[in-house]
């Protein structure tokens, strides 16, 4: 009885499981299995950009065909002009080349404040990974610490470390630290009890183990939380500039934005995301040169 409800069951999806079988392998050589050459995944990568900018000038034409004066989608020789004048035109009242003393401003706040994001982040996680008693204490602060959202500190740390610049860096710090913190030490309670138990078999102690063992394992991937914690360092660099600064990319980005100056604003937008890029390549860089055996060559 069983053999014979098997036998219609087989008999039922037979014909689709062949159809399967036929159209597997092909959709599979076809989407999974298709290399792509270097002069292809760079024209596919450049293709979004050369849509959005085609997309962008003929939407911006357009508006200026009906208004000259249009300031919400300028053209790209206007952007140009005043992204230019920032850069090489002193600023009457001060003297000082605004772009540059905006990206000088911005840039020190920004690596302040992953600079110390990622020493608390490197010391607290490998303690909390590899020490047992210090994740029991730890590990629920930080898990809880992680789900505030930063910006709601932001009026705290005003209030209680000024307007100065100490409480902009504490707050691009508070803002990636919790995270990378968690990361750092879930990677260290990943390292196989194998190498621990050896390490402790030819005689070496807590700290021998930190400095041989757990840092050059840790290290590519501290690097990566670096890289993943750019994004949101910005923001709130970004946040904080706008609500209290004088100088700086966001702050410029909203001081602008009462008169429309779209001109402005567009360019800052570009160059923030061009020093963010640069930072991005300059870490993948560094992690290659500290860790090469992180980054297996791939062979096509």
């Amino acid at each position: 009885m069983l053999a014979r409800g098997t036998g219609i069951v087989q008999a039922a999806i037979g014909p689709e499981v062949a159809r399967l079988q036929l159209s597997g392998p092909k959709a599979r050589l076809r989407l999974i299995n298709a290399t792509v050459s270097r002069g292809g995944a760079l024209l596919l990568g450049t293709l979004p950009f050369a849509a959005v900018a085609i997309a962008y000038l003929f939407a911006s034409a357009q508006r200026l065909a009906v208004n000259p004066s249009d300031k919400l989608l300028p053209s790209p020789a206007q952007m140009w002009s005043a992204f230019s004048d920032l850069a090489t035109v002193p600023d009457k009242r001060s003297g000082d080349l605004i772009l540059w003393a905006d990206t000088y401003a911005s840039l020190i706040r920004l690596f302040a404040g992953v600079g110390m994001a990622t020493l608390v982040a490197l010391s607290l996680g490998v303690a909390i990974g590899f020490i047992p008693r210090v994740r029991a204490f730890l590990l629920p602060l930080v898990t809880v610490v992680c789900v505030i959202p930063p910006l709601a500190l932001l009026p705290i740390l005003f209030i209680a470390l000024g307007l100065g610049e100490t409480a902009k860096i504490t707050l691009i710090a508070l803002g990636v630290a919790p995270v990378m913190v968690r990361d750092i030490a879930n990677r260290v309670m990943e390292l196989p009890p194998e190498l621990v138990a050896k390490a402790q078999t030819l005689g070496g102690n807590s700290w021998t183990m930190v400095l041989r063992l757990v840092l050059p394992q840790v290290m590519p991937r501290l690097i990566t939380c670096v890289r993943l914690a750019l994004g949101p360092a910005w923001l709130f660099l970004i946040a904080a500039e706008a609500i209290a600064s004088t100088e700086g990319l966001g702050y410029r980005i909203f001081l602008v934005r009462r008169y429309l100056s779209m001109d402005v604003i567009l360019p800052y937008v570009a160059w923030i995301t061009l020093l963010a890029v640069m930072t991005d390549w300059l870490l993948v860089r560094l992690s290659h040169i500290i860790s090469p055996w992180a980054h297996p060559v791939r062979t096509r």
